[in-house]
């Protein structure tokens, strides 16, 4: 059981952000996830299952059910049930677009809301009603080319101050991209524009590129995930770069780019106008040839704080290439994804040193990858160093057994600085279970969450978890 699409609600909750509630609660869970299938025995082991994703998990729009209020004070966001989407006529969809959107709202969330062309018919007289709404999220909706051209018409209505425009899984093809582009060059006030999701292509791309370089916005966010982009696109992408030192975010995920796209890419991002915070190339065809190109940039580019390389084959040697850049005075990268990146045990003496010296990362995923035990111990004897300073650990899926949580559980009575270790669908059993929770015991362990989906132990393990998690409200584990 997997997730492929960035963003579902379990992987948004449970892979990343924390889950809503009591930190003590041992088998806390996403909002509306069905919970796993536990055996009916309490003698047979139970297995927790959590899907994983490669990219980066998103939150969702709205926490506050169908209707509510959802992120804050200042946006409203209506989600219909699951039974009356296919119900809901498109004159009543388009009726409560306009309803929504009229409400007076800094931000309004119509995602999944079986919107077409039809029902944005009636967007171009609420935006120019609306001068207020600063953010719209219309993703997971079928507008399709023909709404999207209805939505611009709304868009270049100079009573419309629209700053953030969410467009993911909207069926929009390259057709789409004129009038978009056309839009961005009047659109002077424009932040954030979300495209991810949408088969627009190498001339889809091109058309937005032009529209943006040739805009005096200020763009901060720019994500074009699952576009059909290819290395051509990289020479497009490179004037947006270079010509918008606004520009803070870049998802290009789930991109054929390859190491020649990577390649045109990076002299722009080296641009001295550049500067770049969160740079996402997760399942982009990179390999240790790009990740070289990549290097370069994390050596000499101090505003990248964030870089997904998941699913790429970068192996051992692009570990080892990664490790040496981070340990640059010029690197300020605090966080760094190789989830799936076919490394093995032999990259983390590297991975070890790097945590020794390295002061600015905090956060690593190194899930789905093959480290086994010998890797384990190994990034143990560098986090167990006092100048270790990384927070969360993503050790997923990396064939740790009980001989790994003898060295984990050793480095959680040592170490003051992770707060939060994920070590989800691997092979230990009770006994490495129990070796752990014997350093979560302990007063002066400082960790505060502990992940543990995909992994089997008796009715007897998990009773006790569930006594510790009531002993330790500043511990949560979730299973």
């Amino acid at each position: 059981m997997s997730c492929t699409m960035p963003g579902c609600g379990w992987c948004s909750r449970a892979c990343r952000a924390p889950v809503a509630g009591s930190r003590s609660s041992v088998s806390s869970r996403p909002r509306g996830a069905s919970p796993p299938a536990l055996y009916s025995f309490a003698w047979r082991p139970q297995r927790r299952r959590r899907p994983s994703c490669k990219a980066r998990p998103r939150a969702l729009p709205g926490e506050g059910g169908g209707g509510g209020r959802g992120r804050c004070w200042c946006c409203v966001c209506f989600t219909p049930a699951p039974e009356d989407r296919g119900a809901l006529s498109l004159g009543a969809m388009a009726w409560l677009a306009g309803t929504l959107l009229m409400a007076g709202w800094a931000c309004s969330s119509l995602r999944n809301c079986c919107l077409t062309d039809t029902g944005c018919e009636v967007l171009p007289d609420a935006l120019r009603s609306l001068p207020t709404l600063r953010e719209l999220q219309l993703s997971d909706n079928p507008l399709g080319d023909a709404g999207l051209q209805l939505l611009c018409k709304g868009l270049l209505d100079p009573q419309c101050h629209l700053e953030k425009l969410q467009l993911e899984y909207c069926n929009l093809t390259a057709a789409s991209c004129e009038p978009l582009a056309a839009v961005l060059r009047a659109w002077r006030h424009v932040k954030e524009l979300v495209v991810s999701n949408n088969d627009i292509g190498e001339a889809g791309v091109q058309a937005l590129c032009r529209g943006l370089v040739d805009s005096a916005c200020q763009l901060e966010t720019l994500k074009l995930e699952n576009c059909g982009l290819t290395p051509a696109s990289c020479k497009d992408l490179c004037g947006v770069v270079a010509s918008k030192a606004s520009l803070q975010e870049l998802d290009l995920g789930d991109n054929k780019l390859g190491d020649q796209g990577i390649a045109t890419l990076c002299p722009a991002l080296l641009h001295p106008s550049s500067r770049l915070r969160v740079l996402w190339l997760w399942d982009c065809d990179i390999t240790t040839t790009g990740c070289r190109d990549l290097c370069q940039v994390l050596r000499a580019k101090e505003s990248l704080k964030e870089l997904s390389l998941a699913g790429n084959a970068l192996g051992d040697e692009g570990a080892r290439l990664l490790c040496e850049s981070l340990l640059e005075p010029g690197c300020q990268l605090q966080s760094l994804w190789v989830k799936s990146c076919g490394l093995t045990a032999a990259c983390c003496p590297h991975v070890s040193a790097m945590l020794t010296h390295n002061k600015h990362l905090v956060e690593l995923q190194m899930s789905d990858n093959k480290l086994g035990d010998s890797g384990v111990q190994e990034l143990c004897q560098g986090l167990s160093q006092p100048s270790a300073t990384l927070r969360v650990l993503w050790l997923g899926d990396c064939d740790v057994a009980n001989g790994g949580c003898n060295s984990l559980a050793s480095l959680l009575v040592v170490n003051r600085s992770l707060r939060e270790l994920d070590l989800s669908n691997n092979c230990m059993d009770d006994r490495g279970i129990l070796r752990l929770m014997e350093s979560l015991e302990r007063p002066d362990c400082a960790l505060e969450q502990l992940v543990l989906y995909d992994i089997y132990w008796t009715q007897q393990t998990e009773d006790l978890l569930q006594a510790l998690g009531e002993r330790k409200p500043g511990l949560r584990i979730i299973s």
